[in-house]
């Protein structure tokens, strides 16, 4: 990689069209203003009308003539993502950023009554790439990019229990939420080569980021000293969302980005430029992969057509 990339490094991206999930604040903002700053099309996918439109108006006063709009999407919410699907006009596809995320909160369940952080990190995403396939295969040189966290290390997926039903933990779930992101880079990067496709399948991290996330759950149960605590340490040691972009967005324009890899920050997983990054052995396995491929199809109903398994 380039000693020091950043943002300046992004190649052009005129022409291109972009979807980024969760671009109302934090990395995924970040990242809809740099790709649109280089010249994509942009879509700020985000769940939150409100916050999506003041996103976009942000991102049009940073970037004048930036090419941003804003479309609704509850990854919380199958039917959200099938319309959101369906929705979508353009006749290619060039970057799918699957960013959008949640962490570490109370038990909860999706729409379709999944738990919230597989049914929002990993199913929602799935579903959403599995429906746009058509498009990303229209698209010379397509890439999804999915974000996953350094926090997958905490756990392996339990196939039999991938709703967390069993023992509820939540940075445990989380852990494993952020392991099926990178299963799922896996075995889509697999199953594009098998098919022949060009599309890159890659997952970056942000490190130790400050944004929104680390506060998000603590705030939803009212724990005024954990949240002080998460603040501190935003302010104190974190990187700004700006610098945590930045492996997303090598991995979604650099030239030369393999296949399944994963690009995190350079200084031990933690900040600076981008780099490749170390990731658990039980990521890189074709059986667990395949495994959570087919549970998430049956449970998603959605189902990819024209990849071989």
């Amino acid at each position: 990689m380039t000693q020091g990339w950043n943002a300046s490094d992004i190649p052009d991206q005129s022409g291109r069209t972009a979807v980024v999930t969760g671009a109302n604040s934090g990395i995924g903002l970040v990242t809809a203003r740099e790709l649109a700053r280089r010249g994509a099309r942009v879509l700020l996918a985000c769940r939150d009308e409100r916050r999506g439109k003041e996103a976009e108006s942000r991102i049009r006063a940073a970037v004048p003539g930036a090419r941003v709009e804003f479309a609704p999407l509850d990854l919380a919410d199958l039917s959200s993502v099938r319309d959101f699907a369906t929705a979508y006009a353009s006749d290619r596809l060039d970057l799918l950023i699957n960013n959008a995320g949640v962490m570490a909160l109370p038990y909860g369940r999706t729409v379709d009554g999944f738990e919230t952080q597989f049914g929002v990190n990993h199913l929602g995403h799935f579903a959403l790439a599995g429906l746009l396939l058509p498009k990303l295969l229209d698209t010379p040189g397509a890439r999804v990019v999915s974000v996953s966290s350094a926090m997958h290390a905490a756990s392996n997926i339990d196939i039999g229990d991938l709703n967390s039903e069993r023992n509820y933990r939540r940075w445990i779930a989380y852990g494993r939420s952020k392991t099926a992101n990178l299963l799922f880079v896996h075995e889509l990067a697999r199953r594009l080569a098998a098919s022949g496709s060009d599309i890159v399948a890659a997952a970056a991290h942000p490190g130790y980021a400050a944004t929104n996330l680390q506060t998000a759950g603590v705030r939803m149960e009212n724990r005024k000293a954990a949240q002080r605590v998460f603040e501190l340490g935003n302010r104190i040691v974190a990187q700004p969302a700006s610098s945590g972009a930045l492996p997303t967005l090598y991995a979604a324009t650099a030239p030369g980005v393999r296949p399944d890899s994963f690009t995190g920050p350079k200084l031990l997983g933690w900040r600076g430029a981008p780099a490749p990054s170390w990731r658990a052995r039980w990521t890189l396995n074709d059986v667990a992969g395949e495994r959570l491929w087919v549970a998430s199809e049956q449970l998603t109903g959605v189902t990819w057509p024209g990849l071989r398994a």
